[in-house]
């Protein structure tokens, strides 16, 4: 345990931020629409969200090279924090808009920050503990920090200076807790033909994972508040799917380890696919029929990221790992980009559960893919499968602090 206690704070800033991100999403949802914005309008508040966390993770080796770890950490919080109050004094869609994508690029760079610091200060026979518990500080600050919302409300500046509170205070343990200013990271090496040629179902299954979850959490407040739902029973919709799918995750893990991973995959797409098709003509209206559903939804939806990485993973050669899921990572990206306003749209025009009707159909795209790739290409033997490993979405450098016992930084280094 001595060895991992100067990295509390880094898991304490990382749970802050964390919290504060999850937090913003949710509430940015469900304040526009309060104040009138159409779902088209919010679902592309999410694309310029992930346009910008897709640049933020592209530049931020760049800026970290040049000022240092704790400069760019403080550079990039200060503007996160002002830009949470610019969401509450300009109620304008075009700043929102404005406002999201340099969220986007600050939390990248942030969540890059913290997993590069991380990684260099944690021994590989530490990486498993320091991993479980920066996966349980995810679960635990995304899912607590909803709750904030029905206790202060949506409308109001109360809750948008909470959040500014939250991403300042983040700055108090990287400042006070490490007087070390590691050196940083090699710029992730990018192949994505290479990584396409390696698994075109792995990338494929983490493009369609990008276009379904980037929706999900960028529109669910909608659908929830557009059937009804009280402001409690909107985070707790919103909580209770994240947290389904981090409970699920390693057991379905463990199958993949021991069976064919591609018809592990197929089945966790076909019982999201039922699931979201459940939410449509099931769920309707009654609160608690939408948080089981939704349960069940995220338990299948959400590990299909780590999954598809999995697969990938088992068809690279050793020491491809960070190179892989580095490239994963941005093929994740793509497909988050376009999810939040293709789905909007067909909200705005066929109602809110269109919602999970335009995830059903990217699921079913998928299982045809899965379907297709089983006939054209054996699976990989058993013996020769790596260690299944949940993967968070947070930066390209998770690949290295996540990295398996031994397993090189892959041609980078760092």
């Amino acid at each position: 345990m001595s060895s991992i206690r100067p990295l509390i704070p880094l898991l304490l800033a990382a749970g802050i931020l964390l919290g504060g991100n999850g937090l913003q999403s949710t509430l940015i949802a469900l304040r526009g629409a309060q104040e009138g914005f159409p779902a088209s309008l919010i679902g592309l508040m999410g694309t310029f969200y992930f346009a910008g966390f897709l640049l933020g993770c592209l530049a931020i080796t760049r800026i970290m090279k040049a000022v240092g770890h704790i400069r760019a950490f403080s550079a990039l919080a200060a503007i996160a924090s002002v830009g949470t109050l610019l969401l509450v004094l300009v109620l304008d869609p075009i700043m929102w808009c404005a406002v999201r994508f340099v969220g986007g690029f600050c939390f990248a760079g942030l969540f890059t920050i913290v997993e590069s610091w991380m990684n260099s200060g944690v021994g590989n026979h530490d990486r498993a503990r320091v991993l479980a518990i920066y996966r349980m500080v995810d679960i635990g600050s995304v899912t607590s920090a909803q709750f904030l919302i029905p206790v202060f409300g949506a409308g109001g500046f109360t809750i948008f200076a909470i959040m500014s509170i939250m991403i300042t205070l983040s700055l108090v343990p990287v400042s006070l807790g490490d007087r070390t200013n590691p050196t940083p990271p090699e710029e992730v090496k990018l192949d994505l033909a290479r990584v396409w040629r390696i698994s075109p179902l792995g990338c494929f299954g983490c493009i369609a994972v990008g276009v379904t979850n980037s929706a999900f959490r960028t529109l669910s407040p909608v659908y929830a508040e557009q059937i009804g739902m009280s402001v409690a029973d909107v985070v707790t919709f919103v909580s209770v799917g994240i947290f389904g799918g981090a409970i699920i995750q390693y057991p379905l893990g463990y199958l993949s380890d021991r069976w064919d991973r591609r018809r592990v995959l197929l089945i966790t797409t076909c019982c999201a696919m039922l699931s979201a098709l459940a939410l449509v003509f099931v769920a309707g209206s009654n609160p608690l029929l939408n948080f089981v559903i939704i349960f069940i939804f995220g338990c299948f939806a959400m590990p299909l990221y780590s999954l598809s990485a999995a697969h990938s993973n088992d068809r690279a050669d050793a020491g491809e790992f960070v190179l892989i899921n580095a490239a994963l990572m941005l093929f994740y990206s793509f497909g988050a980009i376009g999810g939040p306003f293709a789905a909007s749209t067909a909200m705005q025009y066929f109602g809110p559960s269109a919602l999970f009707v335009f995830s059903a159909v990217v699921y079913a795209i998928f299982i045809a893919v899965i379907l297709y790739r089983m006939q054209a290409r054996s699976g990989v033997p058993a013996g020769e499968r790596g260690r299944f490993i949940a993967l968070l979405r947070t930066s390209t450098i998770f690949a290295r602090l996540a990295r398996r016992n031994g397993d090189p930084e892959g041609p980078t280094g760092s």
